[in-house]
């Protein structure tokens, strides 16, 4: 065999070879920080639940913020990321300014697991780990999450612009949108049960609970519009579940058959193909948190960066991850076991 041919074959075995001692581990695990940050979990439960016990609200602002990451550009801590000469960020889409919320608390939890583990737990898996802890912090179902998301070094405003489901759409509108994502209509309506927490400015409901429409109880709007005036007031805040409105429960399905939903969005779902499945909620608080924790599962595995996407290694490979997740800097890629 002359060296030309022995070069051609040995070329793929050293490929391989350095393949196999440099790639990051391509996939996403529950054990991915066992090794380097085996309390990160630990970590950063304990700190988003210092967060809710001082703003109980904050667990619905989570889960929000985890949802508007996942649905632009997959689950990557791009909404994390602040405008920058090359980044216009996610921050300042309409669906996110003034109306967004939580940074700081991922913000705190990057810093307390830097302390103890520095440049190894990424945003995304922080933001996600947040998502599942806020929700069993005031009563929700937990879920497992798989970890090892990288962070993107890149936001896109116009996406978050497009992406992101408007609380006035369709029913049809919304099945898309979610379908989009690779999440199906009951993923969908699940996931829209996380509005048993939290609130919604007035401009986002103030068409729905002046309409004297007949998908509207007459007692609910009249209610509503002593939070939110028909001209003026657009940032006056109201809770998407008058009854609950800082418990995980079922009582937002309860609303939606009782004609009750405050958002245009919400309410939609209790009409068409989706109808049955409000009313199996309503009835069904335990296959609502099971669906939801499925729901959550699928959302936060959307796209997310692996391997040598996202942050990837810097010249020499060696780098370091940004102790913020407003920023960042090269990251060396880690792989699990290491």
């Amino acid at each position: 065999m002359n060296s030309f041919n022995l070069l051609r074959t040995l070329l793929p075995i050293i490929t391989l070879f350095l393949m196999s001692n440099i790639r990051c581990e391509a996939q996403l695990s529950t054990t991915f920080y066992n090794s380097r940050c085996p309390n990160a979990s630990t970590i950063i439960r304990n700190s988003i639940r210092r967060a809710i016990s001082r703003e109980r609200r904050m667990a619905a602002s989570l889960i929000r913020l985890h949802f508007h990451d996942c649905f632009v550009q997959g689950c990557d801590a791009s909404i994390l990321l602040d405008e920058t000469s090359t980044i216009q960020s996610e921050k300042t889409a309409l669906p996110n300014l003034n109306s967004a919320r939580g940074y700081d608390v991922v913000e705190a939890a990057k810093r307390d697991v830097e302390r103890v583990c520095p440049g190894v737990v990424s945003c995304a898996d922080i933001l996600t780990l947040a998502a599942r802890d806020a929700s069993v912090a005031v009563g929700g179902p937990s879920w497992t999450v798989r970890l090892g998301r990288r962070d993107s070094t890149t936001a896109s405003r116009s996406l978050a612009n497009t992406d992101l489901p408007s609380p006035f759409a369709a029913l049809d509108a919304l099945i898309s949108a979610f379908g989009n994502k690779g999440l199906n209509a009951r993923d969908m309506v699940a996931l829209s049960g996380a509005h048993t927490l939290g609130q919604s400015q007035c401009f986002l409901f103030r068409g729905r609970i002046y309409s004297n429409g007949t998908d509207i109880d007459a007692g609910f709007a009249s209610t509503r519009r002593r939070q939110c005036p028909q001209s003026g007031g657009d940032s006056n805040l109201a809770p998407l579940d008058l009854v609950t409105p800082n418990s995980f429960d079922n009582n937002y399905f309860r609303n939606l058959v009782q004609r009750k939903g405050l958002l245009q969005s919400d309410q939609v779902l209790n009409s068409g193909s989706t109808a049955s499945i409000v009313s199996d909620y309503s009835r069904n608080p335990r296959v609502f948190a099971a669906d939801f924790a499925s729901a959550m599962i699928k959302m936060g595995e959307i796209q997310p960066l692996l391997g040598l996407n996202g942050i990837g290694w810097p010249s020499g490979g060696v780098g370091v991850l940004g102790d913020k997740c407003h920023r960042f800097k090269s990251l060396q890629c880690h792989k699990s076991g290491v």
